[in-house]
């Protein structure tokens, strides 16, 4: 299922919306992938650049070829981001524009939910991948309620127009849980498939700090919120507020599924 609200064109507003916990999680990620260094790494749906930053920081690669079908991205990351072993393209996860067995590693960062045909994404993953190379990807946990100001918004957002609640991520993304990705994994025939949680915090100052980035378009919940009359986007923010409070800072819990596999 897709969405016309789902906006992810704009890399500032995008950086407002989810790029800062992005950043968080991708550390957390590369944490427990561990993975070796001085590798030629492929990265599909780079987004701003959360991740790709924090492979550059953290991981000594080799080289990094950043995808990601929004020209609009792709400039964002480029132009922030001044590195000689890394280079932008656009491009679609099942096109991915590098030869057979040319990459050691290929990771995506909360992407492969909206690409419509993961086992295509997967096996393209598959191809690029030298002998014994890494597949490592994480994705929200949206079924399972981990993204809880993305589940906030959602509630409120229903309980003023009931037909938003089609559009909630964990309606639309079942696939987000520890056994949905293994079996991914799985019919991809990758093997030392392993599964895990990566757990951190998003922290708002107030509801102000909260509210602003569902205003500015990029993503699901903030292009739904655009998309309202000006009516009604008060009164979801009037009940958003009733939701998560207004007295002080704001912090909810937010949970992603990473997993990793080898081929032969």
């Amino acid at each position: 299922m897709s969405s016309q609200h789902d906006a992810w064109t704009a890399g500032h507003s995008y950086e407002h919306y989810m790029g800062r916990w992005s950043r968080v999680i991708a550390w957390r990620f590369l944490e427990w992938l561990d993975p070796p260094e001085r590798r030629d790494w492929l990265e599909i749906g780079c987004g701003t650049g959360a991740l790709t930053a924090t492979i550059l920081a953290k991981c000594d690669p080799a080289s990094i070829l950043a995808t990601d079908q929004s020209d609009d991205f792709v400039r964002h990351a480029a132009d922030t981001m001044h590195d000689e072993r890394v280079r932008f393209e656009t491009a679609e996860a099942r096109a991915l524009p590098v030869g057979d067995a040319s990459v050691d590693i290929v990771t995506s960062g909360l992407v492969l939910n909206f690409i419509p045909d993961k086992p295509a994404a997967l096996q393209e993953m598959r191809r690029v991948l030298r002998p014994g190379g890494l597949v490592a990807f994480y994705v929200w946990d949206y079924p399972g309620g981990g993204m809880g100001f993305i589940d906030a918004f959602w509630r409120a957002a229903a309980a003023c127009d009931p037909a938003a609640a089609s559009l909630d991520e964990g309606k639309r993304f079942p696939f987000c849980t520890a056994e949905g990705l293994k079996g991914l994994c799985e019919e991809a025939g990758l093997a030392d498939i392993a599964v895990t949680p990566l757990e951190v915090t998003t922290r708002f100052d107030d509801f102000n700090a909260f509210w602003r980035p569902f205003t500015l378009g990029a993503g699901p919940a903030p292009g739904y919120c655009r998309n309202l009359e000006e009516p009604q986007r008060e009164a979801l923010k009037h009940k958003l507020a009733e939701e998560v409070g207004t007295d002080g800072a704001i912090e909810l819990p937010a949970r992603a599924w990473a997993a990793r596999g080898t081929i032969g």
